[in-house]
């Protein structure tokens, strides 16, 4: 219990503008029309290739010995690919849509 205090006593700062990105993203988002949901959307999860190439810098620099690092890096790439490869597909559908008929 008293290495959780402190951790939140180290981290503090931290820990506020964590809370803050969430309050002000929920704002942002819930203030977007309807219209412009999917291609914000869209380009967002294009934007968690970071989270992959993240995933990948701490999964080359964790010690080998460590399974439960390894394996949730491994969740955190396999994720983050899915939401990546999720965003594009739905962009090419959303632009699809606005190509004409033959």
């Amino acid at each position: 219990m008293t290495e959780l205090l402190n951790f939140f006593q180290q981290n503090i700062q931290m820990i506020y503008i964590v809370i803050l990105m969430i309050f002000v993203g929920v704002e942002i988002i819930g203030h977007v029309p309807a219209v412009l949901h999917t291609p914000l959307m869209s380009g967002a999860n294009a934007i968690h290739g970071v989270v992959i190439i993240g995933a990948i810098l701490v999964m080359l620099h964790m010690d080998p010995t460590n399974k439960l690092g390894l394996a949730i890096g491994f969740v955190a790439v396999v994720l983050g690919t899915l939401n990546v490869v999720g965003g594009f597909v739905v962009t090419d559908r959303m632009l699809d849509m606005f190509k004409t008929k033959k």
